[in-house]
């Protein structure tokens, strides 16, 4: 049995999720835009929906789009791993639904693959949970 994170054909990957108190439109807007990216892929980084367009952060990580699915999901390459940002809507619960949007909520997942190792797994883990926090600060969940 391989160790947890280990995948045959993408290697060493890792995801985070969390479910936050937005429409799912309103969670795609802020990643979609310069603000959100810069927190998730970095400053500088500016990205477009064209496949094959090539970024650069301010640190020198370079990437290029290889999907861009607006209001669903972006995935990049990052330096020698890919990235993929998705964001979806909750499972509603058990009671009847409200088609008004009222208390809709989102899924947002960030999953790396490729990683090198599990130390490197390991510190994309906490990079991602720093990253979600950040985010659903800046989108007002504190």
């Amino acid at each position: 049995m391989a160790p947890t994170g280990l995948t045959q054909d993408a290697g060493w990957e890792i995801g985070v999720s969390r479910t936050l108190p937005h429409p799912p439109a309103a969670v795609w807007e802020f990643i979609a835009s310069p603000e959100g990216v810069a927190l998730w892929l970095g400053p500088g980084a500016e990205l477009t929906a064209e496949k094959g367009a090539a970024y650069r952060t301010a640190d020198g990580i370079t990437g290029e789009v290889r999907s861009y699915r607006p209001g669903d999901r972006v995935r990049v390459t990052y330096g020698s791993t890919t990235v993929q940002v998705a964001v979806s809507a909750a499972a509603s619960g058990s009671g009847a639904g409200s088609s008004s949007g009222a208390g809709e909520k989102a899924v947002l997942r960030f999953h790396q693959e490729r990683l090198a190792n599990a130390g490197e797994r390991e510190a994309r883990r906490e990079h991602w949970r720093a990253v979600m926090d950040a985010i659903a600060a800046e989108l007002g969940e504190g």
